[in-house]
């Protein structure tokens, strides 16, 4: 092995090393804030497709999963442009640290008391308790996949990835992050009600 192999070998470990030392912390400051690890019936799955279910944000994945993956696409592209500005953020490895940092930071803000009663308030989450400790690290690994998707893939083919994500959500489920950050910020009551099928 040549040493430029080395050197990126050993880049690579460090960042994973350091990614998972984000979440390992960010598991410690949600069990502290008393997250519970799994869902509370005790079941874990790797997929629950109800929307309005007390499931919801309990397991491995569910709809909301893909927004997680929109995440990942959005800090790539804003980071990146982040990057022209900031030299220090240049290297791939670092850009992912710093994204799972920011999706570390809004797992453990969206388990606050403040913002699960403005889910409940704002949005169609209505049975919304927050995330098991599970979940939340799910969504920071979907995030960091869809980092390393739009870090290798061409800026057009990851803008219609977020694209199809966004529509396909907002037929499918009447939810996606768009409507989700929409909704959480400057509630639209026509909008609630579209999504509630009323």
């Amino acid at each position: 092995m040549d040493t430029l192999e080395t050197k990126q070998s050993s880049t690579c470990l460090k960042t994973t090393l350091i990614c998972l030392s984000v979440v390992a912390v960010t598991i410690g400051v949600l069990a502290a804030m008393g997250r519970p690890f799994i869902c509370e019936n005790g079941t874990v799955k790797l997929w629950h497709s109800a929307v309005e279910s007390s499931e919801n944000s309990q397991h491995i994945s569910d709809w909301y999963t893909f927004t997680h993956i929109v995440h990942g696409f959005m800090f790539y592209g804003l980071i990146w442009l982040l990057s022209r500005i900031v030299p220090w953020l240049k290297p791939v490895g670092v850009r992912l640290v710093f994204a799972v940092s920011l999706e570390a930071a809004w797992e453990i803000v969206e388990n606050t008391p403040f913002i699960i009663n403005r889910y409940r308030e704002a949005t169609i989450a209505l049975g919304y308790t927050g995330d098991s400790i599970l979940n939340s690290v799910a969504d920071i690994g979907f995030m960091a996949f869809g980092f390393l998707l739009a870090a290798r893939l061409p800026i057009w083919t990851s803008v219609l990835i977020v694209i199809v994500l966004e529509v396909g959500l907002a037929i499918l489920i009447r939810d996606n992050l768009s409507l989700n950050m929409l909704m959480l910020t400057f509630p639209i009551d026509e909008i609630r009600e579209w999504q509630s099928g009323l």
